[in-house]
């Protein structure tokens, strides 16, 4: 009796939807909400980059439409500033920093997770703990470890100092997934004579493609917006990394230059969002673990 109970109520449950009114307040509705919240702020980067100065001052018309474009502020970003080499900059530490940091964190979750050790649960968590250390405390002392090492307003500043927030992040990310891989796989390959490091580069690496791709858009991607750091150690424009460059020389004492900020912004997110859209399926799987027992 019960379970027929159960039947009728999961077939109320799936008829529910099937008017249109309902739909629309269930879903329709909250997606379109949700996605409005979402994308209005680019909108208004891209409104708000092609307006003239004249219009953005202007109190008159609406705020939310272009009247006149203009590329102008795009042309002041690209030829009037170091926009070209900030950019390059943010491209190269962020794309070295992510390939230490996720080299280093998959040797560490490995390690962890798959090697018996006392106290390798405790190491685990102290990892996570250290990537919750607010970079606001950390960067005094990483600040004297730079200048002794003479490569304050280097390039190598950056990249040498982002792994101390990227690797604990990962390697924390990365033991969740190795987690998810059956360790009977490794195993059978120990009885044939493999070795620890041929079951990592064979076995291991390659079901967790998801994970490692997972991980290194989140390490990308907080390399990219990253700018506690890249504004402690780097003075000189020409070193300088997007976040930083866009709001130190794009504001003049108290003259903000809207229109170049706003396309700053918005070339300078264009490149997070193509890796996003290029990999989400991969960050979708490396998020909830894709291989199963």
């Amino acid at each position: 009796m019960s379970q027929d109970v159960q039947e009728v109520q999961d077939t109320q449950g799936m008829n529910y939807l099937v008017s249109l009114p309902r739909r629309v307040v269930v879903i329709y509705l909250p997606l379109l909400i949700f996605l409005i919240v979402l994308l209005f702020p680019f909108y208004w980067m891209v409104v708000t980059s092609l307006k003239s100065d004249a219009e953005l001052i202007s109190v008159s018309g609406n705020p939310f439409w272009l009247i006149d474009p203009t590329l102008m502020h795009f042309k002041k970003l690209l030829f009037d500033t170091d926009y070209p080499a900030w950019m390059w900059n943010t491209v190269v530490v962020s794309v070295v920093a992510t390939l230490f940091s996720l080299a280093s964190s998959v040797l560490a979750a490995y390690a962890i997770e798959r090697l018996r050790f006392s106290g390798s649960r405790q190491v685990g968590l102290g990892i996570f703990l250290a990537y919750l250390v607010p970079p606001s405390i950390l960067f005094i002392p990483l600040a004297y470890i730079v200048f002794k090492l003479g490569l304050y307003d280097t390039r190598w500043a950056l990249i040498l100092t982002y792994p101390t927030f990227l690797i604990p992040f990962c390697t924390w990310l990365l033991m969740g997934y190795f987690r998810s891989i059956p360790f009977e796989l490794e195993e059978c390959a120990l009885i044939d004579g493999a070795t620890r490091l041929q079951i990592l580069t064979k076995i291991v690496l390659p079901l967790a493609v998801p994970g490692l791709i997972s991980a290194g858009i989140f390490a990308f991607t907080l390399s990219w917006n990253e700018f506690i750091y890249a504004l402690t150690f780097i003075s000189s424009s020409e070193n300088k990394t997007v976040p930083v460059g866009v709001v130190t020389e794009l504001v003049e004492g108290d003259v903000y230059h809207w229109g170049a900020l706003m396309a700053g912004a918005l070339l300078g997110s264009v490149p997070v969002a193509v890796m996003y859209s290029f990999f989400v399926e991969h960050y979708v799987a490396g998020m909830t673990g894709a291989v199963k027992e």
